[in-house]
């Protein structure tokens, strides 16, 4: 993270503090953001995330709502569309088909179909990944759907540091924008400054540099990419480990040019979601075949490490969650490389 190396950090947050600071620090400096959805107030979320909220700045800001993720998505499009910066909180990602026709048909395309006379500038903040005992209908990972979907944009942060400086700039920004925290996560400490600083989207952050392997991973996938990352150094092999932070707008440029020949030998890539019909690998790959450029996607490591990215009978994006297994899965990957 080469912006940390531009600040003094004394301090560590775990992913779930640095989220709940950047909402706190941007409802203290907008009074328009608030905060939309179910379980939000008193009980701070099921992973309790915004505790505390509530008590600062009161029920007309972090506002409980019944269950009715349609509804109260819709609430927040049209309060984004009359002034104010709503943060939608839909607890878990599986709940977003049911605001499919809210983002994609409505906040997605409300700038374009008014002639740019309007905006939607609102957050849906959400999770992905599996937890233990979180069952078939918790634990898909959803951000492809919504990385295809022109109007939106998608954010995928792998760090506390990253969660608030992205959090800060999504709030920020004048479109809609989908914010997926892996729930694994949570609990995972980093160094964060204190004070305000933002993060640009599409801008990917070179998490650790190498010279024979480039490992490209989004979300939870990037501390596994450093795991293996480690061990791949203790056999003599220099990985290097690239988070492009959003899925939409892609930092085409970094991807291509630092996960080609002769950058390094070969790329990996390691999305957070399906590993058949991800979007994300077979996006990249295909904007590097459009630069002319010579990738090498392993298409059989990634077969043969469907444990490490999903299931291998397809049960819609979950992923197990022992990181050690997944390191030496893709410690062996890039060995056959």
């Amino acid at each position: 993270m080469p912006e940390l190396a531009e600040r003094a950090v004394e301090r560590e947050l775990t992913f779930a503090q640095a989220v709940r600071e950047a909402l706190a620090e941007e409802m203290r400096r907008d009074p328009t953001v608030c905060i939309i959805g179910e379980d939000v107030a008193e009980a701070g979320t099921p992973f309790k995330v915004l505790s505390g909220l509530v008590e600062e700045f009161g029920k007309e800001r972090v506002i409980d709502t019944p269950i009715s993720e349609a509804g109260f998505t819709g609430v927040g499009v049209g309060a984004a569309m009359t002034g104010m910066r709503p943060v939608v909180d839909i607890m878990f990602g599986d709940f977003l088909t049911l605001t499919m026709d809210q983002m994609v048909n409505q906040a997605a395309k409300v700038h374009y179909m008014s002639g740019g006379k309007w905006k939607v500038p609102m957050v849906l903040r959400t999770t992905l990944g599996a937890t233990r005992r979180s069952a078939a209908q918790h634990s898909q990972s959803l951000h492809a759907w919504f990385s295809h979907v022109p109007g939106l944009k998608v954010v995928l942060p792998s760090t506390p540091y990253d969660a608030k400086g992205l959090l800060k700039t999504a709030i920020r920004d004048d479109n809609p924008v989908v914010f997926f925290e892996d729930k694994m996560m949570y609990k995972t400490k980093g160094p964060v400054p204190e004070g305000d600083y933002t993060i640009p989207f599409g801008v990917a952050d070179i998490k650790r540099e190498g010279t024979d392997v480039t490992i490209v991973g989004t979300s939870s996938m990037v501390q596994v990419a450093l795991g293996a990352a480690a061990l791949l150094e203790e056999i003599g092999i220099s990985a290097e480990v690239i988070d492009p932070r959003t899925t939409w707008p892609l930092d085409e440029a970094t991807l291509i040019e630092r996960g080609v020949v002769p950058w390094t030998e070969l790329p990996l890539w390691l999305p957070s979601s399906d590993p058949e019909f991800g979007g994300f690998m077979e996006f990249s790959c295909a904007r590097a075949a459009a630069s002319e450029l010579r990738i090498r996607p392993l298409v059989e490591t990634i077969d043969a490490t469907a444990a490490l990215l999903g299931s291998s009978e397809r049960s819609g994006g979950w992923r197990g969650v022992l990181s050690a297994d997944k390191e030496r899965e893709l410690l062996a990957a890039a060995r056959s490389v």
